[in-house]
């Protein structure tokens, strides 16, 4: 019985799956969060010309 709880706390194979598990998460995250922001920058960009020319057609 001592040797089977010997060799379960040497065996770290699980805890290095979970571990790259982890920042794969994270890296997915920083991911989408990167993109969300990347294209929500660009739908500013490309409604600025928009808004200006409607605020300037509403001061006249």
């Amino acid at each position: 019985m001592k040797n089977l709880i010997k060799r379960f706390n040497k065996n770290e194979a699980g805890a290095t799956a979970i571990e790259y598990g982890l920042i794969a998460a994270l890296i997915a995250v920083v991911l989408i969060t990167s993109l969300h922001l990347v294209l929500w920058a660009t739908t500013c960009l490309h409604a600025l010309p928009q808004l200006v020319l409607l605020s300037a057609h509403v001061n006249i």
